[in-house]
C-alpha cells in the first residue's frame, strides 16, 4: 500500500503543474464528471449508507446526496466568477499601479473524511478542491466501509489517478499519507485526531483545514413557543442518531420550563422516531456506527448517573443492533464526561438557569463550540448572546440548517476547527490568494532610493499620505 501511495503522490506531483493551467471549462467538466458518476451510483450510495449507519433513503437523500448535488451545481454555476482575478484598488503610495488578486491551486490536497456523514463530508471538500484546480488524494473512513467502497468506485469512474485517487484502509493508511508533503490537508473528525493531523502537517509546513466539533450549546429563552422549539431540537439532536458534529450537544432551559420542555421534546421525538409509545422505529432512526462508540455512549450515561444525574426520559440500550434510545439527563454534574466531552449520540443533558448571563458564563468556560443555537423572540437577547460568546457558526431559532447555505462559510474556531468550507469559501480554502502588482513605467519610487540627503520633504509627504 505504501509503495502505491508514493507512486500516486509522485504522479500527482508532476501533474499538478499541468492542472493549474486549465481553464474554467476544463474544471467544470471534471465537476460534471463527478456529478454523473454520483448519479450513476445513487442506488448503491443509499444501500451503503443504510448498511453503515442504518440511514433511511429519505434521510440519506436530505442530509447527504441533495446536499452534495447542491454544492456541485453551485460550484459549476459560480466557478467562472470565482476564478476571475479580482481588481484591488490602488493606494496613494503607488497611485498608478494596477493591482490584482489571483486564486491559484495549492497543488496536491489530502482529504481525510469521517464516518458520520461519510458521503457528504467526503464529496463536499472534494468539490471545492477540484473547483480550485487541485490534484487530490481521498482517504474515506474505515468505520463506514460500505460507503467508503462506493466513494472509491465513484472516484475511479470520474477521474484519473493523476487527478484524484482514493485509498481505503485503517489508521495505518492515514499515517502513511500524513508523512507526505501535501500542499494542503483537509481533515474532518475529532479534536484529538485533529491535533495529530496538525502535528504531522507541521513537519512539512503543510497548511490545514480542520473541521472538528465540540460541545455545541443550545439556549432557550423564556419567551419562545416551546412546542415548536422542542420539535426542532428533537430533530437536530436525533437525526443520524445524534452522530452529527453540529448537533445540539447540551441544552439550557429556564428553570420554570424544564418539565414542560421534556414533555414536549418527548412528544416530538416519539412522533418522529418511534413506531409505538415504547418502540423505536428502525426504519427512520439510525444505529451507532460501531460497538466501541456504543459502549462509549453507554459509559457516558452510566458515569453521569453514578455522579448524581437522573434520566428524565429514555435510556434503553439495544446492544445487538447498536441502538441507543433518546436519553434526557438532568441534574448533571459539570465534572462528568458527558459535560466535558463531545457526546456525538442521542443523549441530551439539560441545565436549568435563571438569567442569560449565567448561561453565557458557563458556555465561555468551555472550548469554543462548532455551533451555538439560540431560541428567542428578543433581538436584544440574541445580540447580547452573540456579542458575548464565540462559536464557529450560530443559528437563531433553528438548528443545523445554517450549514445548508453555500453562500455562508462553515467552520470552527480554535478547538472546534480552523478554516472554512462550502461554496466560495471552500474554493478559497483550497486556493492560494496570490497578490500581483503591475507597476507603471514611470518609477515614482525613485524618490525613496538612496542617497537620502535633501529628501526630508519626501518623508513629510509620505507621512501625510500614509
Amino acid at each position: 500500500m505504501e509503495q502505491k501511495i508514493n507512486q500516486v503522490f509522485n504522479s500527482q506531483q508532476a501533474y499538478k503543474y499541468t492542472l493549474r493551467k486549465e481553464n474554467t471549462a476544463q474544471r467544470i467538466s471534471r465537476l460534471k464528471a463527478l456529478k454523473n458518476a454520483i448519479l450513476k451510483n445513487e442506488s448503491e450510495i443509499y444501500q451503503a449508507l443504510e448498511s453503515d449507519l442504518r440511514k433511511s433513503e429519505f434521510e440519506a437523500a436530505v442530509t447527504e446526496l441533495i446536499f452534495v448535488y447542491g454544492e456541485l451545481d453551485f460550484a459549476i454555476k459560480k466557478l467562472s466568477a470565482w476564478m476571475r482575478p479580482k481588481h484591488i484598488a490602488a493606494t496613494l503610495s503607488n497611485p498608478f499601479a494596477k493591482n490584482r488578486l489571483y486564486y491559484e491551486p495549492k497543488g496536491i490536497c489530502l482529504i481525510i473524511a469521517p464516518w458520520n456523514y461519510p458521503f457528504q463530508l467526503t464529496m463536499s471538500p472534494l468539490i471545492s478542491a477540484i473547483a480550485a484546480g487541485n490534484c487530490c488524494i481521498v482517504k474515506p473512513s474505515e468505520l463506514s466501509p460500505a460507503t467508503s467502497k462506493v466513494v472509491s468506485k465513484i472516484i475511479v469512474e470520474a477521474f484519473t489517478e493523476q487527478e484524484v485517487a482514493c485509498f481505503e484502509g485503517n489508521a495505518d493508511t492515514s499515517t502513511v499519507l500524513l508523512k507526505l508533503p501535501f500542499d494542503h490537508i483537509f481533515f474532518t473528525g475529532s479534536t484529538a485526531i485533529g491535533k495529530v493531523v496538525m502535528e504531522a502537517a507541521s513537519k512539512n509546513l503543510t497548511s490545514v483545514t480542520l473541521e472538528l466539533g465540540g460541545k455545541s450549546p443550545t439556549i432557550i429563552d423564556k419567551d419562545v413557543n416551546l412546542e415548536k422549539v422542542a420539535e426542532k431540537i428533537a430533530w437536530g439532536k436525533l437525526v443520524n442518531s445524534g452522530q452529527t458534529c453540529i448537533a445540539p450537544d447540551y441544552l439550557f432551559v429556564h428553570e420554570q420550563q424544564h418539565d414542560e420542555f421534556i414533555r414536549l421534546y418527548k412528544a416530538a421525538a416519539s412522533r418522529m422516531f418511534f413506531k409505538t409509545e415504547t418502540k423505536i422505529d428502525h426504519h427512520v432512526y439510525g444505529k451507532i456506527i460501531s460497538h466501541k462508540h456504543y459502549e462509549r455512549l453507554k459509559n457516558l450515561v452510566d458515569e453521569a448517573l453514578e455522579k448524581g444525574a437522573r434520566i428524565d426520559w429514555g435510556g434503553q440500550f439495544e446492544e445487538q443492533d447498536q441502538t441507543i434510545y433518546p436519553v434526557i439527563l438532568s441534574k448533571v454534574s459539570p465534572e462528568t464526561k458527558v459535560m466535558k466531552e463531545e457526546i456525538f449520540g442521542p443523549i441530551l443533558p439539560i441545565i436549568t438557569y435563571q438569567n442569560i448571563d449565567e448561561v453565557i458564563e458557563q458556555i465561555n468556560a468551555k472550548s469554543k463550540p462548532l455551533a451555538l443555537y439560540i431560541f428567542s423572540k428578543s433581538s436584544k437577547t440574541i445580540k447580547h448572546i452573540i456579542k458575548n460568546t464565540s462559536a464557529g457558526g450560530t443559528c437563531v431559532n433553528d438548528v443545523l440548517i445554517h450549514i445548508s447555505n453555500p453562500k455562508l462559510p462553515f467552520g470552527g474556531v480554535n478547538g472546534s476547527g480552523m478554516g472554512s468550507s462550502h461554496g466560495f469559501f471552500g474554493f478559497k480554502n483550497f486556493s492560494h490568494e496570490r497578490a500581483v502588482m503591475f507597476q507603471r513605467r514611470i518609477n515614482f519610487n525613485k524618490m525613496i532610493y538612496p542617497p537620502y540627503a535633501g529628501k526630508e520633504w519626501v518623508l513629510k509627504m509620505l507621512k501625510k499620505i500614509m
